[in-house]
């Protein structure tokens, strides 16, 4: 096990809104395992126009921070560099200070999908399928370029959002097909659905899971299960949560801003379930 600094340095997670965050408890609980008694991680309600003011405070302390929305994309000014992977959807995530004060922008979500999918035993597809066009919709796209190998549908609302998804498959250099929000049945019968809609979006569609259904990836964790995870579940079908991917993607912050790895996954996960189990 390797760590670059041992005691005193500090990490948060910034957004807003920001209180419903489980990042301080994975964060927390990884500190307390990997013996980091001296770390902490808070939370701050911190908005695009706040955001610059925030940087100018910080100190050498600093060790890293958690971006959510709506900050991913206005934190990119602030930084010093921006990793490949982060640049590729222009959403940053992470934020490491590295030790010559350098603030290196970077994004875990991306990998973490792959790896959330990994664990569930989904190495490679052939197609899949995207519900929903936002910015989350945007780094499962990122992910399905390292694992899918053919098309990839995404069932969105608008023409607007239609065509914002196609220009992230070129950009991705992904093979990306629109559909008709009214169409999103049809998204159930992939090998691969990924829902990325807000609470509740999804829910109509329950009804329509196939006999037979594949693996759903549903990035919402709370309330958890959604209708149509829980649909899902009781087809047979392989589900994979939003806590899946929340903690996958704090794994690699852990260690990114820590030094230490691995980073304490099994730790994390369990504490994140309580956590939603208590609310």
């Amino acid at each position: 096990m390797t760590s670059r600094v041992v005691d005193g340095r500090r990490a948060a997670v910034l957004g807003s809104p920001i209180a419903h965050s489980l990042s301080p408890v994975l964060h927390r609980a990884a500190y307390d395992a990997l013996g980091l008694s001296a770390w902490s991680y808070d939370r701050f309600e911190i908005d695009e126009g706040a955001l610059p003011g925030f940087f100018e405070e910080l100190g050498p302390e600093w060790a890293g921070l958690s971006l959510t929305m709506p900050l991913k994309r206005a934190v990119i000014p602030l930084v010093d560099e921006v990793s490949e992977t982060a640049a590729s959807v222009d959403a940053v995530n992470t934020v490491v200070f590295t030790e010559d004060g350098r603030r290196v922008g970077d994004n875990t979500d991306i990998p973490g999908i792959v790896a959330a999918l990994r664990e569930h035993g989904i190495d490679q597809v052939d197609s899949a399928a995207i519900l929903g066009a936002g910015a989350t919709a945007s780094s499962a796209l990122a992910a399905l370029a390292r694992i899918c190998t053919g098309e990839v549908v995404a069932y969105v609302r608008s023409e607007a959002r239609a065509a914002e998804m196609r220009r992230w498959g070129e950009r991705l250099d992904v093979e990306v097909h629109t559909a008709d929000w009214a169409d999103a049945a049809q998204a159930l019968r992939a090998p691969l659905v990924i829902a990325t809609t807000p609470a509740g979006t999804t829910d109509a569609l329950a009804a329509a899971v196939p006999e037979r259904p594949a693996t759903l990836f549903d990035v919402l964790y709370d309330p958890w299960p959604t209708e149509l995870a829980a649909r899902w579940s009781m087809f047979g079908g392989a589900v994979v949560s939003g806590l899946d991917l929340l903690v996958h993607q704090a794994v690699l912050q852990v260690e990114r801003m820590t030094g230490h790895t691995p980073a304490p996954l099994d730790v994390m996960r369990r504490a994140g379930e309580k956590a939603l189990a208590g609310r």
